[in-house]
């Protein structure tokens, strides 16, 4: 069986970055997959007929560019000898790096997946984006944790990319210290998981009820 991508599919792979790079100047319109047909060397009939038209398809080209160029980057060996809690935190700020060149395109698409037309698309893609974080950092869970984890993922990676796209410290060191304290945040709610999942007898409503009503 030949698994190798249709000519199509081979543009698409190609030209999805450079796309996000240029919508920079022409917003996710045809000008940017010009633009980026043109950079690449590649017949601009051809690239168009390989991208989507609306611009919400092209943002999620875009995307899985990025998942593609994230995963070629973190070979076992990058990844090796870190915590999970390392590897999160690797995960997320190399992405971010992938996408600095197309950051103000980043903030504009954003703005187009939040329309309630694209609202689908826009929970496709982030729900995409947490799995394919946690299955580059190993994890191949398969019960409630495999769902838990990208929730909790999807929303520390969305809240760090709002902090990132309006950060002008050096380095993004304030995008940087708020990823620390939102892993931070996540770890201790993996932490308590685990001591309740260890309860024998654990029970939901007696838990909610403590809640409620802390004990003194």
């Amino acid at each position: 069986m030949d698994d190798q991508p249709s000519h199509l599919e081979q543009i698409r792979r190609q030209i999805a970055l450079p796309i996000g790079e240029n919508a920079v100047f022409d917003g996710w319109t045809a000008a940017a997959v010009d633009a980026a047909a043109n950079q690449l060397g590649i017949d601009p009939g051809q690239a168009k007929l390989a991208v989507p038209k609306d611009q919400a398809s092209k943002i999620d080209l875009y995307i899985r560019g990025v998942d593609r160029a994230l995963e070629d980057w973190f070979t076992p060996e990058r990844l090796d000898g870190l915590k999970i809690r390392e590897k999160i935190r690797a995960i997320v700020w190399k992405r971010l790096e992938i996408m600095e060149p197309a950051r103000e395109a980043v903030r504009r698409a954003l703005s187009v997946l939040a329309m309630p037309q694209n609202a689908p698309t826009g929970l496709k893609t982030g729900w995409r984006t947490a799995d394919v974080m946690w299955r580059i950092a190993g994890d191949t869970s398969t019960d409630y944790n495999h769902y838990t984890k990208r929730l909790m993922l999807g929303g520390v990676y969305a809240s760090t990319l709002l902090v990132w796209l309006d950060d002008q410290t050096p380095g993004f060191a304030e995008t940087s210290s708020f990823l620390d304290r939102r892993i931070d945040d996540v770890m201790k709610i993996e932490k308590l998981k685990h001591e309740w999942s260890g309860q024998e007898h654990f029970s939901v409503s007696r838990f909610l009820g403590r809640l409620r009503y802390p004990a003194r």
